[in-house]
Parts: C-alpha cells; structure tokens; sequence
C-alpha cells in the first residue's frame, strides 16, 4: 500500500468517525435511544463499513445482535446510549475511555489465571459482544459465571463503562463485588482493557 492510499484511507476513517460523534449528539440527545433511531445508525454503519474501520466495524456488529430479533428492548437501548455517549463525549480516548478514579478496579491489577477460575462481564464491551468475550474465557479453560458470588474471581468492567456506572443497571453487579472484596474475598475487580492484554489475543 502506497503513502497516498494510506493517507487518503486515514482521511476517509477521520471524516467517519468524526460524522459518528455528531450522529452519537444527535440520537442520544433527547436521553434515550428508540428503534427507529437504531435502524437509522445500522443503515449509517452498513453504508461506512468499507472502510474496515474497526470502531465503525465493532458498532456495527453490536447493533446488528441489538436488532436481530427486530426489537430494541429496554437493556439493549440503555446499553446503545451508553456507548454512543461515550462516543459523543471522548472523541481523544474513543475506543478505550479511560478509567477514572471512580471505578473500583484492583490496583495495581492482578495478573490473570484463567483456568478454572470464573469470570463475569459487566457493562458494555469493546471486544464484541457477551457471547465474543465468554467464548474466549472457555477457549482459555476458563469457567463464565450468571452472577456475582463470593466464588467469583474476575469482575471484567467493559471498556464503555464511565464513572458515571453507579446509576447504570450493571452497576448492581459492581457495588456487589466490591462489597465481597472488601470483606476479604479473593475477587479481582479489572478492565476489559487488561483482561485482553492477559489472555494474549
């Protein structure tokens, strides 16, 4: 690939991503994100997946899961919004938002065994969907848990997750698991972000 192709596939994905952000302002605008407005965003995505940008790709791939079924229900729009709103809101650090100090990670964060050990993925994923990342975790020899237990011992938090997770519906799940760790359980409370970079994909 020459320097013009290049650059002129860098300009195409910068002027994408750029008409993304204002499409993320606008549908998430009035607090909530419909069925219509999906449809809309899947039309948008599909007409700018040549490209192979892997941002536009990955929502692509979400929305299509999303509206498989033709139906948009209440978790499946409330986990849209949070992503397009992070999209809208952090253009710099899109694609890996950056964890505040808000977030109840382990720190510094623990290295990673995974098999035999559970695992449970709350909030929304930039690896894929629920299904991508609970595959990995049994290719690993790893064991996907339903639900935060004291026998649990990775909380995976998704890249999408803000500070703002405590008034989210995952955010039971983390107010949960703090409260096992703090009481001396052994659960490890980490990225999407560091999960990834352990498990060596």
């Amino acid at each position: 690939m020459d320097i013009f192709t290049k650059f002129n596939r860098k300009s195409i994905q910068d002027r994408q991503i750029d008409t993304l952000i204002g499409l993320s302002k606008g549908i998430t605008a009035n607090g909530v994100v419909d069925l219509p407005e999906a449809e809309f965003l899947q039309t948008w995505l599909i007409q700018n997946n040549h490209s192979d940008n892997p941002i536009i790709l990955n929502l692509l791939s979400k929305v299509s899961d999303m509206l498989e079924d033709g139906i948009l229900d209440n978790e499946e729009s409330s986990e849209l919004f949070s992503i397009l709103h992070s999209i809208s809101g952090n253009k710099s650090e899109l694609g890996e938002l950056s964890k505040t100090s808000t977030l109840p990670l382990c720190s510094p964060p623990p290295r990673i065994k995974f098999h035999g050990k559970t695992f449970l993925f709350t909030g929304t994923c930039a690896y894929g969907t629920r299904k991508d990342c609970q595959s990995v975790i049994q290719t690993l020899g790893g064991v996907n848990a339903k639900t935060v237990t004291k026998t649990l011992d990775y909380l995976v938090i998704g890249t999408y997750v803000t500070d703002s997770w405590i008034h989210e519906s995952f955010g039971r799940k983390i107010e949960k698991a703090i409260e096992y760790r703090d009481s001396g359980v052994p659960l490890s409370i980490i990225t999407e972000a560091h999960w990834l970079n352990e498990s060596g994909i």
